[in-house]
């Protein structure tokens, strides 16, 4: 007769175990949220009800796992134009998005500026809201919320624009 050493009551409590991690695994992988994917920027409203599109306004706005890559150029009816891109890490949680800014770039002829380099490694944080698929923050480097909504993701900044945003397939 084999016996085993590892005795009934152990057998029976490392069954438990098991199971209750991977409910717990399961219970936090629902509640953790995905905002993965490419966005590409479709539409601009401005506070006077215009809309530009592209090409007069382009942009692009990935999420990995880990990584935000982001750029945007605009365009004016003169020729001139302005870009801002940007690269980060960052971790959203179902309460709070936190994101380590690597660099940004932004360019803006149109107000005649320089060109600025920005290499910050600095970490902010904003809360966030969810509510029945719903991911919504104040991007917490920029004055702009931040809404995604199935295949949409919307920015708004207050007084200023209104940008609409479409996952790529």
């Amino acid at each position: 007769m084999k016996r085993s050493y590892f005795p009934r009551h152990c057998r029976a409590l490392s069954g438990i175990l098991v199971v209750m991690t991977l409910l717990f695994a399961l219970s936090a992988s629902a509640q953790t949220p995905s905002i993965e994917g490419t966005y590409q920027l479709v539409s601009r409203t401005l506070p006077n009800g215009t809309v530009l599109k592209p090409p007069d306004i382009m942009g692009l706005f990935t999420f990995t796992k880990t990584h935000a890559n982001f750029n945007v150029v605009l365009k004016d009816a003169t020729g001139k134009g302005s870009s801002f891109s940007m690269a980060s890490t960052y971790k959203l949680t179902a309460t709070e998005y936190s994101e380590t800014r690597l660099f940004s770039i932004s360019t803006d002829q149109i107000g005649g500026k320089d060109v600025v380099y920005d290499l910050p490694g600095k970490t902010q944080s904003a809360p966030v809201k969810m509510a029945g698929g719903r991911i919504e923050f104040q991007h917490p480097f920029e004055p702009v919320a931040l809404v995604f909504e199935g295949n949409k993701m919307t920015a708004t900044l207050e007084g200023g624009f209104v940008d609409v945003w479409e996952k790529v397939p």
